[in-house]
């Protein structure tokens, strides 16, 4: 699909000029994770890494997949990439951004439903 909007073309080019950005959006591209899991993965600094993935959320490049409440109480919740690709292009003083979303709905329905308990 191309991005028309050009407020989420912005979203999406000021995320992949940001490293930590690019590595948050490649962790949760395959796996819904928390932001824990990426801070491990990817070795990004704690602080960082929760700024940066709230404002991907507020972009709407990640969603929150899952929401877990442990046993004790706790709350926390599971990322997702909205991409799965992206495609700049820059061309006759036009950017051009082509993207392929992150969503096969066949998939979604058969984890939430064995998921079910």
């Amino acid at each position: 699909m191309i991005i028309k909007s050009q407020r989420v073309k912005k979203a999406v080019l000021t995320a992949l000029a940001d490293e930590e950005m690019v590595k948050i959006l490649d962790s949760a591209r395959d796996q819904a994770k928390s932001v824990r899991d990426i801070i491990t993965e990817k070795n990004i600094p704690y602080t960082n890494a929760y700024r940066k993935t709230k404002w991907l959320v507020a972009e709407k490049l990640l969603v929150i997949d899952k929401i877990i409440i442990t046993q004790e109480g706790k709350k926390f919740s599971l990322f997702r990439s909205v991409l799965s690709s992206i495609s700049v292009k820059y061309e006759s003083n036009e950017i051009l951004v082509e993207a392929e979303q992150n969503f096969n709905p066949k998939i979604k329905l058969m984890e939430r439903f064995f998921s079910l308990e």
